[in-house]
């Protein structure tokens, strides 16, 4: 885990603290897999938008990658690179939007190409048209996850390919991992190619999708480089990658401060962040999330249950050990919260949203880029 080079007692807490310093370590590493395989490598908003960044990821990355209407916009607006889109499926009255702001749109399956491609034949814009694959390899463990699991919504699946002509397809997108290493990839391309390989010697692009884990610690790089020049050298295309959490991975904080000390079977802390509000994937992946200078229940003196201040009885955060004691007013910092957490935070029970700042390691300055307030709870609700 990367320290933390910010004041904790700074922040009005909650709060998220993104560490710019940390977010630049991975966009290098990232554009260094651009530079040495001549791929592109999108940022997926799904896992991290927090656009006051864009600033700086744009001059590393070639866009983003988008599953909605209001991510194809941001990209446009904020990221201004190339705007691509993969959704399970199209809203029709917000094609002719999509047709404004997007590069690439890919499909997910032959009726949704059948339905639009009158529009794109016709709206006067040259707009990049891809197909998902389905190739059913699944590397995936937790089956939530899991995009090739048995009756899976997603892609399309080689018997549906069957006479079917590529007319207007220039690309085709598979996307099967999540947090997985190379390895899993290369494994993953063996199927897509096994079923796919008539076909992909029929487009100019190929979309090796996200759940790469390039930033982590033990991720072979190298591998990773192998398989894409080899598959471009193989097949004649363009490469592109669109991770979402390897950009972001470890780069952003959520500090909190206990509210108050309970004693049951064992200390409870209530905090002033929530697993259930604001770090909803502590609950549903579930997600253990890293404590500064925290430990393993049973490896330190002092053991608490850090709990949330929600009425909900399963907001909790986990069992958490540490060398000194925890009182009303301490300090904790949960690690690795930029990817997830705030695309997928919420107001429930009416708790406001932690603030969100910037840290920037030049100047050892810490900006307050948004706070939220009781009109954005309001104005979700009529």
């Amino acid at each position: 885990m990367n320290d933390i080079a910010f004041d904790i007692n700074k922040p009005v807490t909650p709060c998220y603290v993104i560490d710019r310093g940390l977010l630049k370590k991975n966009l290098e590493l990232l554009k260094s897999v651009q530079d040495r395989t001549g791929c592109k490598i999108l940022l997926a908003l799904k896992g991290f938008a927090a656009w006051s960044t864009f600033d700086l990821c744009r001059k590393y990355l070639a866009g983003a990658a988008a599953s909605s209407l209001f991510e194809a916009r941001l990209s446009k607006e904020e990221f201004r690179g190339e705007v691509h889109l993969c959704a399970p499926g199209f809203r029709p009255d917000e094609f002719d939007k999509y047709l404004e702001i997007c590069d690439h749109i890919v499909f997910n399956s032959f009726s949704q190409w059948d339905l639009y491609k009158p529009l794109l034949r016709s709206c006067g814009r040259d707009v990049e048209c891809g197909l998902r694959l389905n190739p059913r390899h699944s590397e995936v463990k937790t089956a939530i996850y899991d995009p090739c699991s048995p009756g899976s919504r997603m892609g399309i699946v080689r018997e549906e390919f069957e006479g079917r002509s590529l007319d207007g397809i220039t690309g085709l997108h598979f996307h099967t991992l999540c947090e997985l290493g190379s390895d899993a990839l290369q494994r993953t391309l063996a199927a897509v190619e096994s079923r796919f390989e008539d076909y992909i010697r029929q487009v100019k692009w190929v979309n090796f999708g996200g759940g790469h884990h390039i930033t982590k610690e033990d991720y072979d790089v190298e591998l990773l480089c192998r398989l894409i020049t080899d598959f471009k050298k193989r097949y004649n295309v363009d490469v592109y990658l669109e991770p979402g959490e390897a950009v972001a991975l470890n780069t952003g904080f959520l500090v909190s401060t206990v509210l108050d000390i309970i004693e049951r079977d064992m200390p409870i802390a209530i905090m002033d962040t929530s697993a259930a509000a604001h770090m909803p994937d502590v609950l549903e992946m579930p997600y253990r999330p890293h404590v500064e200078n925290s430990f393993p229940k049973g490896e330190a003196k002092y053991c608490y249950r850090l709990a949330g201040p929600t009425c909900l009885a399963g907001d909790v955060i986990g069992e958490y050990a540490f060398n000194e004691p925890l009182k009303i007013g301490s300090r904790v910092v949960f690690h690795d919260m930029s990817i997830y957490s705030m695309v997928k935070n919420n107001m429930f029970n009416g708790i406001n949203l932690p603030d969100i700042m910037l840290y920037e390691p030049d100047t050892n300055e810490l900006k307050l880029q948004r706070r939220f307030t009781y009109e954005d709870f309001k104005n979700r609700l009529s």
